[in-house]
């Protein structure tokens, strides 16, 4: 027997499966639905989906504009942290779920809704970090899942039930594969790359070049750094949003950001995934390297020790958890000196750093010079190589005297 609801708040993006989820809604559970749009940078437009979901039998349409709230609240600090999981990805799709969940919330308290839904699959990682997110806020709040419940399991059935009620689905470039975007990322994943050995088709792509095709020509350019954010390029300040999508149309131009990976989700499965995150790479190898000149030693080993586990709690889902404010307390302190410029090269598919200056540098010429200098004695060495050496010589010769009595 189903839970009565009254009234419930669906993240909704227009698509098939939202829709579809609207109207399966109102027929399940007899309950008004008010739906939420975030716009936080994706390449699918929002123009109609206000007017979609009003038709479909929505109560209230929510669309909000977080594109700005998206970068300066969820992506930078993420940044700040050096984030990446498994060693390639930015966790573009990860970031932004928190967000979505939290809005969605917020509107379920205005509305009065007593439920959330959400259109996430029951294999993937999404179903989690938004209801991890959900619980977070509201430890009483219900939660409809429809990929849970229902037996519309395939994209035949879904057509099939649209048409049924006359469902107006938006008519989309047909591709064998889903998609997810924001101003972060875009992801590509399932049918045809469900094969980990075939390769993306070349038309897949839609926000970077392909490295061969990119301009032979490199371009050079400025970031400037304060408190570990970016806040301009090229000397011209702009807002988070703005930076972010200026960093995607440089890197796009220039085919940086393509990965393909096999990762490991949350729910225990591995999943191929392929990724185009221009800005976000950018961003990355800029940071790193205004912090190699601005971040004592010891505290970036602390913090780069800790991106593992930091970026593990992104990707499943807890951001809004007591271990994730501990560990952003921990790293925005150590971003309060990595403020300074650094001058990349972008360069078909490969975005190097050229130089990096700061107010706040702690890179001493006088002692790392390999002219003369009057300021390291460099007979200290001896002392300090001998004392680390110390239990290595120990060891060596208690080897020594322990293979002396076997053949004595």
């Amino acid at each position: 027997m189903k839970e009565k609801i009254k009234k419930v708040v669906l993240a909704y993006s227009g698509g098939l499966d939202t829709s579809v989820i609207l109207r399966w809604l109102i027929e399940t559970y007899k309950c008004e639905v008010v739906t939420f749009s975030a716009d936080i940078g994706q390449t699918d437009s929002l123009k109609n989906v206000e007017a979609n979901a009003m038709k479909t039998g929505a109560v209230k349409a929510y669309v909000d504009d977080l594109k700005e709230t998206f970068v300066k609240d969820y992506v930078f600090p993420a940044f700040r942290a050096n984030v990446i999981y498994e060693g390639q990805y930015l966790l573009g799709t990860s970031i932004a779920r928190p967000l979505i969940a939290k809005r969605q919330m917020e509107i379920a308290a205005i509305e009065g809704a007593d439920a959330v839904s959400h259109g996430a699959t029951g294999k993937g990682n999404d179903q989690v970090r938004f209801e991890l997110g959900y619980y977070a806020i509201d430890p009483d709040i219900k939660i409809v899942a429809p990929w849970r419940e229902w037996d519309l399991n395939s994209r035949t059935a879904l057509m099939a039930f649209a048409e049924k009620h006359g469902i107006s689905v938006p008519t989309t470039h047909s591709k064998p594969y889903s998609t997810d975007g924001n101003l972060l990322h875009i992801s590509y994943e399932g049918g045809i790359l469900e094969d980990p050995w075939a390769q993306p088709p070349d038309d897949i792509f839609t926000l970077t070049t392909s490295p061969k095709d990119a301009p032979d020509i490199p371009e050079v350019i400025e970031i400037t750094f304060d408190g570990g954010d970016p806040v301009a390029i090229g000397g011209k300040p702009l807002s988070p949003a703005n930076l972010l999508a200026e960093l995607n149309r440089l890197g796009g131009k220039h085919g940086i950001g393509r990965v393909d990976i096999v990762e490991n989700r949350f729910v225990g499965m591995k999943s191929r995934g392929v990724y185009e995150t221009p800005g976000g790479t950018i961003l990355r190898q800029a940071h790193m390297a205004m912090e190699s000149i601005t971040l004592d030693r010891e505290v970036m080993n602390l913090r780069d020790s800790l991106i593992p586990r930091y970026a593990q709690l992104i990707y499943n889902g807890f951001w809004f958890s007591p271990e994730m404010e501990v560990l952003q307390g921990m790293i925005d302190s150590t971003q309060t000196q990595v403020s300074g410029v650094v001058r990349l090269e972008l360069y078909k598919g490969n975005c190097t750093v050229q130089g990096r200056k700061s107010d706040h540098s702690l890179y001493s010429e006088a002692h790392a010079t390999f002219e003369d200098d009057d300021v390291y004695s460099q007979a200290d060495a001896e002392g300090f190589i001998r004392l680390n050496a110390l239990r290595l010589r120990i060891r060596k010769l208690m080897q020594r005297n322990e293979a002396g009595r076997n053949n004595g």
